[in-house]
């Protein structure tokens, strides 16, 4: 592998490989993608594609049956790409925490967060790589007639967007102890994410009839929030130390995942619909400074050390002292 992809995306990329984290899903979207396509064959295309005007990035009840259904493939594609391959990561910390392997990989010049980095790369890169294969079949779907192509291509958004927000999530969810524990922060992650695209999505579709320019940027400002508090909650969960007069770093995240939709409606309300975009990047710039490891001034000179001084050792005598070495 290149040594551009970094220590811990190869090693990530290593033991996915070897687990069959890759190869099994390839294999099982390929076969239901199959069944779908032969699916849809018999049906009408009025029920494979129903029009609508809010077809844009983010939009997952284009995924559900209703007024805004995209057919049995994209259902398919759903559940791969955005259900089953992203709740991989619940796994993922668990193994560096677990066993105590972060303490070592923080002694070398890995900081945290290129740990939970390369994880993040590394989970969502494998969720494109097996989307990336299911574009022989949406050429097959284009062919067939009446399909929308701008429909479709908000639909792969989605996918790419979704799928790096939740892998985000299930890695920060986890770093904690327990699958209890782990579903449960994944809930709140996952409910925090869909009352903030409420807020901003559906006021920005609704202003501008549509899914026009403000709820592409709305869908993107939401996608770099989550995608950094998931990340910010992993890399919270992996310092070494935290002083007693310090908040614990990880309840600042779980904090801020309450406050999120609330500044996000906010900022929305505030620029009549338009604009909840700039309360989503402000909280994800939030998240990335919430867990800043202390570092001193580069003017700061280092301490110096109190350590006590050896004691005096005797003198050896030198020749010549009058000291004869002769034992008699």
């Amino acid at each position: 592998m290149p040594e551009r992809l970094g220590p811990m995306m190869t090693k990530e990329l290593r033991q996915g490989l070897r687990r069959g984290l890759f190869l099994y899903p390839f294999i099982g979207i390929q076969v239901f993608a199959i069944a779908a396509m032969a699916v849809e064959f018999q049906m009408n295309i009025d029920d494979i594609e129903k029009s609508t005007e809010f077809g844009g990035p983010l939009n997952f009840l284009m995924f559900f049956p209703g007024e805004m259904f995209s057919g049995p493939f994209w259902v398919v594609v759903g559940l791969i790409c955005l259900v089953m391959m992203p709740l991989g990561g619940l796994m993922l910390m668990g193994q560096e925490l677990e066993e105590g392997n972060h303490e070592l990989l923080l002694m070398t010049p890995l900081s945290r967060w290129k740990v939970v980095r390369g994880k993040f790369l590394t989970l969502w890169g494998i969720c494109l790589l097996t989307f990336s294969s299911l574009l022989p079949y949406a050429i097959v779907r284009y062919f067939i007639g009446g399909i929308d192509v701008g429909r479709n291509i908000s639909l792969a958004l989605t996918v790419v967007l979704g799928s790096g927000m939740i892998a985000s999530g299930a890695i920060g969810a986890s770093s904690f102890k327990g699958m209890i524990a782990r579903i449960g922060v994944l809930g709140l992650f996952l409910g925090s994410m869909a009352l903030s695209m409420m807020a901003c999505l559906m006021s920005a579709g609704a202003r501008t009839g549509g899914a026009g320019v403000f709820f592409h940027l709305n869908a993107y400002g939401i996608f770099f929030c989550y995608t950094v508090l998931g990340l910010a909650m992993a890399r919270s969960r992996i310092r070494l130390v935290v002083h007693h007069y310090e908040v614990k770093p990880s309840w600042m995240i779980i904090g801020l995942l309450f406050f999120t939709p609330f500044v996000i409606g906010m900022a929305a309300a505030v620029t009549t619909g338009y604009a909840g975009f700039v309360g989503a990047i402000g909280m994800g710039f939030v998240a990335w400074y919430a867990d800043v490891t202390p570092k001193a001034p580069s003017w700061v000179n280092a301490p110096v050390p109190n350590v006590p001084q050896p004691p005096q050792l005797p003198s050896v005598p030198e020749e010549g002292t009058g000291l004869s070495s002769d034992p008699e």
